[in-house]
Parts: structure tokens; sequence; C-alpha cells
């Protein structure tokens, strides 16, 4: 993209934007199938999986535990796990309990351990930096978890404000969120972009304050019938923000 077109502003994702969160987590729950089958009273490799798909899904897809679920996540980590071991065979309630409890703990190691940001990403963010953009990291998820990322990966120096959800009180898609970074880098939304993977905390919401919004396709699968919005760009890296050679 012309550089003259970039904004004055940038309000940055980093799950599954900057970090590829997705693979990461994909591989540590198979990690965890694979360690613990075996040891279940059905050890059933296929059937364990197929209970933590389902107790996932179950999980997350409902509102009263997904905010709660996201800012302990190790606790909705057990939770998830908890509801798999009972489905496979597990009904005693306290050893469930405890071995979800160690299992989650490993899980957790596991999936911060396994995150690497996209190829490019953390340079396209420098880039942007040092060609005069301000920029803002928002980011939903507790505290403690988002920061071991953010250290790790050395992100906060990039940015002129990081924004967790955690330590803010509230996230994405409350629009305090929006308006708290746009005043931090002193921009209009007119001014700004929001740029993330999340259909509706990244770009329905956004356009409805007036940001331009680009919506990152890392999994490459287009935008589904029922999305919520149309983006105003997509891309499927941040390294497509910059000039192509």
């Amino acid at each position: 993209m012309d550089q003259a077109m970039w904004p004055k502003a940038m309000l940055i994702d980093m799950d599954d934007t900057i970090l590829n969160l997705s693979a990461g987590a994909t591989r540590a729950w198979q990690q965890l199938v694979d360690d613990y089958a075996s040891r279940l009273p059905n050890p059933d490799r296929d059937a364990f999986q197929a209970a933590l798909i389902a107790a996932r899904t179950d999980y997350w897809r409902d509102p009263a535990t997904h905010r709660p679920g996201r800012l302990d996540l190790t606790g909705s980590r057990r939770a998830i796990i908890q509801q798999a071991l009972r489905a496979v065979g597990l009904p005693d309630a306290t050893a469930t309990y405890e071995l979800a409890a160690q299992m989650a703990h490993e899980l957790t190691e596991a999936i911060l351990a396994g995150i690497e940001p996209f190829p490019g990403a953390v340079e396209t963010v420098a880039a942007l930096r040092a060609h005069g953009i301000r920029l803002a990291l928002i980011t939903n998820g507790e505290a403690r978890e988002q920061r071991r990322k953010i250290t790790r990966h050395n992100l906060a120096p990039l940015f002129d404000c990081v924004l967790v959800e955690g330590e803010f009180g509230v996230g994405k898609p409350d629009p305090a969120v929006y308006h708290h970074a746009l005043a931090q880098l002193d921009a209009a939304p007119s001014e700004a972009w929001m740029i993330g993977d999340n259909l509706e905390w990244e770009v329905r919401v956004p356009q409805q304050l007036g940001l331009y919004t680009v919506w990152v396709d890392f999994a490459a699968k287009g935008l589904p019938p029922e999305s919520p919005a149309q983006p105003d760009r997509i891309i499927h890296r941040l390294a497509e923000l910059l000039p192509q050679a």
C-alpha cells in the first residue's frame, strides 16, 4: 500500500493478528490429547479429542462464560477439560477437578511457549512506527497471560499505547476501549484504522465509531456467509500493509 494512504494512527489487535495464537493453541491441545488419553479409564484417543472439542465449543459459544472465561483462561481451560473428562468416564468430581487443574496448567504453559509471531508481523509494526504512525496495541484477555505474550515478544516498545482488557476493565467491543486508545494517540476516528481478525470486535463496532477497518483473514478462508460486517480492506498478514518492493 502507498505510504501516502496511511492514517495518523492504527489500533492493532494482538492474537491471530501479530501473534499466531491459533496454531500454537492447536498444537498444545493436540499434545494434551497425546499425553493423557492413554491414562484415562477409557483410553480412546479419538473419543477424548472429540469430547474436548465439544466442551470447548459449548463453553466459548455461551455469552455467559465468554468474557469471564477469557479473563481467567487457565480456569476456563480447566472447566473445559473437566467436562471432557466426565464425558469419557471420570465421574468422581474431586479426581476430575485435580486432574483437570494439572492438565490446564500444562496446557497454558504449552500454549504460551508455542505462540510465535506471523512472518513479518513484528517487522511491519516496527516499520509503521518508524514512519511516524501512532500505534495502539489492543488485546482482550486476562492481564497476566496477555502481558506474558507482550513481554516475551517485546511488543510494548513498538506501541504508544498498550490496552489489555484485564487491566483496563473492559474489552472489545466496548466503545470505551476504542475511544480510550484514540485519546491516547491524539487521533480522531476518521484518522485511524482498526486492524484485526475478529469481524465483530475489529470491524463492525469500529466501523460504527467511524474508523477504517482492516480485517486480517489469517486462515485465508474468506468472509463467512453470516459475516456481521464488511471490512474496508482484507489482508492475510500484517506485512501486506507495507509497500511491496
